[in-house]
């Protein structure tokens, strides 16, 4: 009886907890798009700011964004997904550079986001930048905050994630399946590339659509590398600054001179923010899906 009850307890709490969770995602975007459905408009989307923020559109913010988070990805799910596979495939466990991977990769998950700016100021800029203008002599624009060094520091960041999200996906494969490979003749390397990554593809997407989302809400790691508040041109190399949704939206909410004319505004990115995170995750699920639909069939 006191197990049942304790069972049904459970059951109770965690579809209160969920419920929870739903309304309040349904209350705060709806609280958004209310305050933002009279700023969107195609000009909004498509246009570039004007002086004082409060005309215009926030079309560089979204390409900015979007740069940003492909050129984190570039780096950070290969690099990830490499890192896994050779902690779950072929490293000891109880070998002394398999436990400083692992407190590594501890350690970076927990490091709060505005260290990683700091961070990717000095290594990034200060250092490696800065010493790329002083080899050629010239101001190269590698010395200075740009897109690439943000989408480096962003990838920092997010590689954690990938780390432990793709690594589970990897204990999930049967054993099996790798015994029965190598009794085939395959390889180490042909059992992980044929039988092992297959099975554990969603697990990789998993990892790549958590970094996604983290990085295109993320503020602090960029505040130091690369964005700006006001640049209405696009970026048109790797050493060029550019807009962020996430920093528009910190700047105009924090450090505008007049909130009122700006709060639709503040709403309207926000607004087009989580949308645009919603779409990249999508994007990534229905890969997944697909994958994993190919997999079985």
């Amino acid at each position: 009886m006191n197990n049942k009850f304790l069972g049904r307890s459970i059951v109770i709490v965690s579809a209160l907890s969920t419920l929870l969770i739903l309304v309040s995602i349904i209350y705060i975007f709806l609280e958004i798009y209310f305050g933002s459905k009279d700023y969107l408009t195609l000009n909004f989307l498509l246009e570039s700011p004007r002086e004082g923020m409060t005309e215009g559109g926030i079309f560089p913010a979204i390409v900015g964004t979007v740069l940003l988070v492909f050129i984190m990805s570039v780096f950070c799910v290969p690099i990830g997904t490499i890192t896994a596979i050779y902690l779950n495939e072929y490293a000891s466990k109880k070998s002394f550079f398999t436990k400083l991977i692992r407190f590594a990769v501890n350690t970076l998950s927990g490091v709060p986001s505005i260290v990683f700016g700091l961070f990717g100021l000095g290594f990034f800029i200060q250092f490696i930048g800065g010493g790329i203008d002083r080899f050629f002599n010239d101001n190269t624009g590698w010395g200075q905050p740009n897109l690439f060094w943000a989408s480096l520091t962003m990838a920092f960041l997010t590689i954690p994630v990938v780390i432990v999200s793709v690594e589970e996906a990897l204990k999930n494969v049967p054993d099996d399946l790798r015994s029965a490979s190598l009794a085939l003749g395959a390889t180490k390397w042909q059992t992980i590339w044929k039988i092992v990554i297959p099975n554990s593809i969603g697990g990789i997407l998993t990892g790549t659509i958590l970094a996604i989302g983290r990085a295109a809400g993320e503020v602090a790691p960029i505040l130091f590398t690369g964005a700006a508040y006001f640049l209405p041109n696009l970026p048109k190399k790797a050493t060029d600054q550019f807009m962020n949704l996430g920093y528009h939206i910190y700047i105009m909410a924090t450090q505008s001179t007049d909130v009122e004319a700006t709060r639709g505004i503040q709403y309207a990115s926000a607004f087009v923010l989580l949308a645009l995170t919603f779409s990249l995750s999508f994007v990534a699920i229905i890969i997944r899906y697909k994958f994993r639909k190919k997999l079985k069939a």
